[in-house]
């Protein structure tokens, strides 16, 4: 079994910043791609962003593209999310993600999920 557990949510003022952080652990052979999605109020889960376990490719949403930066650390199976310039709308639970050798870029990739941390961002 895998977990994904992540660590860093809460309260900040609009333009402030935030760094998330993802670990990954149990019975995970091979490469992982990992990646954040977040769910505001109201509406569908969306993807945010998402690198690559082997290469580091990164992928980004138009929203958040030049604000946030993925980046990870293989020796100890985590994944960051610094989030600089946050927005109200920024504003969900912000879930972690993690699919077998192949990128993530939508909703249908991942094998496994976290159980979220809720970021909120006042105006």
């Amino acid at each position: 079994q895998v977990q994904l557990v992540e660590s860093g949510g809460g309260l900040v003022q609009a333009g402030g910043s935030l760094r998330l952080s993802c670990t990954i652990s149990g019975r995970t052979f091979g490469p992982y791609s990992m990646g954040w999605f977040r769910q505001a109020p109201g509406k569908e889960r969306e993807f945010a962003a998402s690198i690559t376990w082997s290469s580091g490719t990164t992928y980004y949403a138009d929203s958040v593209k030049g604000r946030f930066t993925i980046s990870r650390d293989n020796a100890k199976s985590t994944v960051y999310l610094q989030m600089n310039s946050l927005k109200p709308e920024d504003t969900a639970v912000y879930y972690c993600a993690a699919r077998r050798s192949l990128a993530i870029r939508n909703g249908s990739d991942p094998n496994y999920w976290g159980q979220g941390t809720q970021v909120t961002v006042s105006s």
